[in-house]
């Protein structure tokens, strides 16, 4: 039997197709081994979206390969960045054996079994419209919680973006078919689904010919053992006031709301090809908050694209500091070939991006301390993740996802992965909190 390594980078879309590449291959007699040392084959999953994903993919894959001086015979490139530059990487990286595309992560037994038997330099991109099935899986996550993908591919076109080029149109998973990989992790133990995709609110249009996105969690509520339902990734003009009530009316659905906004400049945001204006993301917002109180905002904000100027960089900044987000990713511009943006002429000095976004991040850290104050001595639901090295055992509250946001370190006793235990906060940090389980 041969020993598969697996390294999955980028994110969670990228996250669900390893974790079938990984049922396959265990299916089809190959052992899933976390020792790169004692692995015969290699695979690295890989990010292409910006240039600090693409460095982090050519620094694990060259890694990876200096196990060839050991037991491992061949490395495989997968993902996003083997797409994107799959003669590049084998013309520069004589170390790589095959690369498979977006669309070919099903093949990946074919290709394990080739390169095994020497082969080298296979190329495998199929097209990317492929369609999507239920496809099982084996989870890279703790066993309480997982990513469900729900579309592949984007239609949106933002200038800044190369992810319509990497992964398609966009194509909604049929709704028989969701359900169904939802109750099998139900089953399984999962009691928080974290639903994803390019553009979540887009769901069902191609299929179905209008939004499905209430009617599917409307559906997933009904699945017994799934507790918390997560739902990222909301364009901010695709959000219906009908989506709202359902959030707002679920015991189930989390009062989370993931909007990549990207920036409230209209002149910016129309360079950026986004469909929304300024006006609208603060409609939206006051929207929500007089709805659903209790709701957590998550977004993502690019500084520095193409034109900014100071005036339009003040403007976001304004923005942040008046309607105080909750959960906020800052990311400089990266100009990606093959992107409109990346041909504008006037691009921003990478100096004057990295101080934007320092101001930004400053700005945050103290909005997010002064949210974090304000929990303290409230009751909140976390949901334990784990324990840690100091033996405190770590979780999350509704407004928290895994791995992007923050977290409750609790103090209790005989807790385990999964419970949802009623913590009562007792100290606030920037952008943690700290707890004690209470009776509920």
């Amino acid at each position: 039997m041969y020993n598969v390594g697996f390294i999955s980078l980028g994110c969670d879309k990228n996250r669900i197709d390893a974790e079938v590449m990984l049922s396959l291959l265990s299916k089809n007699g190959y052992n899933i081994t976390n020792r790169e040392e004692d692995a015969d084959v290699i695979i690295v999953n890989t990010c292409g979206f910006i240039e600090s994903a693409k460095m982090e993919s050519i620094e694990t894959i060259l890694e990876m390969a200096q196990n060839k001086e050991g037991r491992c015979k061949s490395i495989i490139v997968t993902g996003c960045m083997a797409q994107r530059y799959k003669d590049e990487l084998l013309k520069e990286m004589p170390e790589i054996d095959a690369v498979v595309g977006v669309g070919s992560y099903r093949d990946i037994c074919n290709i394990v079994d080739r390169t095994l038997k020497g082969e080298k330099g296979i190329i495998k991109t199929d097209s990317i419209d492929y369609n999507l099935d239920l496809e099982e899986r084996i989870l890279t996550t703790p066993s309480h919680y997982a990513y469900l993908k729900i579309a592949e591919g984007c239609n949106n076109n933002c200038s800044y973006c190369i992810i319509p080029k990497l992964r398609g149109r966009f194509r909604s998973k049929k709704i028989e078919h969701i359900l169904s990989e939802a109750k099998l992790l139900a089953e399984n133990g999962v009691k928080e689904l974290i639903l994803v995709a390019q553009d979540t609110t887009l769901y069902g249009t191609d299929l179905y010919g209008k939004k499905m996105i209430s009617e599917l969690l409307l559906e997933l509520e009904k699945i017994d053992g799934i507790e918390w339902i997560r739902l990222m990734y909301c364009y901010p003009e695709e959000i219906t006031d009908e989506l709202i009530e359902t959030i707002k009316n679920s015991k189930k659905i989390l009062h989370y709301f993931d909007i990549p906004l990207q920036h409230i400049c209209n002149r910016i945001l129309k360079r950026m090809n986004r469909r929304t204006t300024k006006e609208q993301i603060i409609n939206l917002i006051t929207k929500i908050r007089k709805s659903i109180p209790d709701a957590i905002i998550r977004t993502s904000i690019i500084v520095g694209f193409p034109g900014e100027t100071e005036e339009d960089f003040n403007e976001l900044k304004e923005f942040l500091d008046k309607y105080k987000l909750d959960r906020v990713g800052i990311f400089t511009y990266s100009p990606e070939e093959n992107t409109p943006a990346f041909y504008m002429k006037d691009q921003v000095d990478e100096d004057v991006k990295e101080e934007r976004k320092d101001i930004l991040m400053k700005n945050q850290a103290h909005i997010s301390a002064i949210k974090n104050q304000e929990l303290v001595g409230k009751i909140l639901d976390v949901i334990i993740d784990g324990v840690n090295k100091n033996g405190l055992f770590y979780g999350r509250t509704y407004g928290d996802a895994p791995e992007i946001d923050q977290n409750v370190f609790v103090k209790g006793i005989n807790l385990n992965k999964g419970d949802i235990v009623k913590v009562k906060i007792n100290k606030s940090y920037t952008y943690d909190l700290m707890g004690e389980v209470v009776e509920a």
